[in-house]
């Protein structure tokens, strides 16, 4: 007696093997093996509908590689970006391929909102410098402009400033220093950084900062002649004089400092320390082709 076979089981039978009818009729070996034609038809009409098309594959493998690039931009990357990345991996796509597809599955970047102007304590018995950059802050070569400033942080301990020195050209950041008070220590402290990043091959480099008092001091002007850096000004209150500086503020903000909370100081500065790593070595940024700083400045010394 002829062993009873259920429709998946037939179905998977015949669906692995030749067409049926190449050989036996689905009306003669469903009758055999005591199944409906029904049962066998839904059963290959499920599995038919479980198989991706080549397009549908494609779709699913870049919803994978763009929520994994977002991921590991700490969710700051939009389409741009991401697509950059992709590039980078070997994948043709275009940007608007990638948009399209992160609306769908609910991932945006991060768009950093305007800078404000904040103040600047001006010391009254202070003599200034000229402005040397007059807004020109990309001169085309690494090391022509230096552009600095403090911004202020807090966390639960109490209050912290940063300060930082970013190359004009390659957007890198040379040198930083966080301090509990805001004075000339920290910016010579962050010169110091950037001489030694760049092997002290700065003489003639232009030290850009507005008029704060922490600039004008005697002790940052003897830093700058100790390094031969040219000493350069933009005016009080007026925040485009300054505005690569302001604008880097707003990216470090708006994607990492303001979307945590710090309950000390160390873990603060911690914080502080593994983004910059993440902004000149991973980060890409648009005004230097998409590419990170140090990727920028690597792609420099290949082309020299």
């Amino acid at each position: 007696m002829a062993r009873y076979a259920g429709p998946d089981e037939f179905a998977a039978t015949t669906a692995t093997a030749s067409p049926p009818n190449a050989r036996f009729s689905v009306r003669r070996m469903a009758r055999l093996l005591g199944v409906s034609r029904a049962g066998y038809y839904a059963h290959v009409k499920r599995v038919a509908a479980t198989v991706l098309t080549a397009r549908q594959q494609r779709r699913a493998d870049l919803e994978v590689k763009i929520t994994q690039a977002h991921t590991e931009s700490r969710g700051t990357y939009g389409s741009p970006r991401i697509t950059a990345e992709l590039r980078d991996q070997g994948e043709v796509v275009t940007a608007k391929t990638v948009a399209k597809i992160m609306a769908s599955i609910g991932l945006e970047g991060i768009s950093p909102r305007t800078f404000k102007v904040k103040t600047t304590v001006v010391d009254p018995t202070a003599s200034f410098p000229p402005d040397l950059v007059d807004r020109h802050f990309d001169r085309d070569r690494p090391d022509a402009v230096w552009l600095t400033d403090i911004t202020y942080l807090t966390c639960g301990e109490g209050e912290m400033f940063l300060c930082a020195i970013r190359d004009g050209h390659s957007r890198k950041v040379l040198g930083y220093s966080v301090s509990e008070h805001i004075g000339a220590t920290m910016v010579t402290d962050a010169i110091d950084a950037a001489v030694a990043a760049r092997g002290a091959r700065c003489r003639g480099t232009i030290l850009h900062s507005d008029r704060g008092g922490e600039y004008t001091a005697h002790l940052t002007a003897a830093a700058c002649f100790r390094h031969g850096l040219r000493r350069s000004m933009g005016a009080t209150g007026i925040c485009w004089d300054n505005s690569p500086a302001e604008s880097f503020w707003s990216t470090f903000k708006h994607e990492h400092y303001y979307r945590h909370t710090y309950a000390t100081k160390a873990e603060l500065v911690a914080a502080i320390d593994k983004w910059i790593s993440f902004y000149n070595s991973t980060r890409r940024h648009s005004a230097i082709g998409i590419l990170s700083p140090d990727n920028f400045e690597q792609s420099l010394r290949t082309a020299a």
